[in-house]
């Protein structure tokens, strides 16, 4: 696993919403950053406070122009219910066989309760409008991360 850091290119995608919408990075970033939060598993008890705190910040990053995507490999339909239940404002992205996820280096080992497998390491990457890696956040909780985020952009 290699994992992007700052000043790497970010890879170009395009990936269905949860709208089934396709949606992609270089055209999101014609209007300003945009923040490629990737999460293990919609609608876990960690990535509903992750979404949530990043729903409830919206404000403050539409004030700033930054477009915020949550990439997990669910399907369209998972992410549906997801946004749906937890009224959220931004694009959920299906990255089902990971390759964005490889792509950015968060898809590798992991261990949980005595198992290893594979799948994806909750990293943050905020991608500046030039198309290259502005910031890795990797020290947060799912709690305060929209704040570790707004803190950074307000430096």
């Amino acid at each position: 696993m290699h994992t992007l850091t700052v000043g790497d290119k970010a890879p170009e995608f395009t990936l269905q919403n949860q709208n089934d919408e396709a949606i992609s990075l270089s055209e999101a970033l014609q209007s300003g950053p945009v923040l490629v939060y990737f999460y293990p598993k919609a609608s876990t008890p960690g990535c509903t406070v992750q979404a949530c705190g990043l729903r409830d910040s919206q404000p403050q990053l539409n004030d700033l122009s930054v477009t915020v995507f949550g990439v997990s490999p669910d399907p369209v339909a998972k992410l549906a219910k997801f946004s749906d239940k937890q009224s959220l404002n931004f694009s959920l992205l299906s990255d089902e066989d990971h390759a964005i996820a490889d792509a950015f280096g968060v898809w590798g080992e992991k261990k949980f309760m005595g198992k290893i497998y594979d799948g994806i390491h909750r990293l943050s990457f905020l991608v500046g409008q030039d198309g290259n890696i502005a910031h890795v956040f990797n020290k947060f909780k799912t709690k305060d991360h929209h704040e570790v985020v707004l803190a950074y952009l307000a430096e």
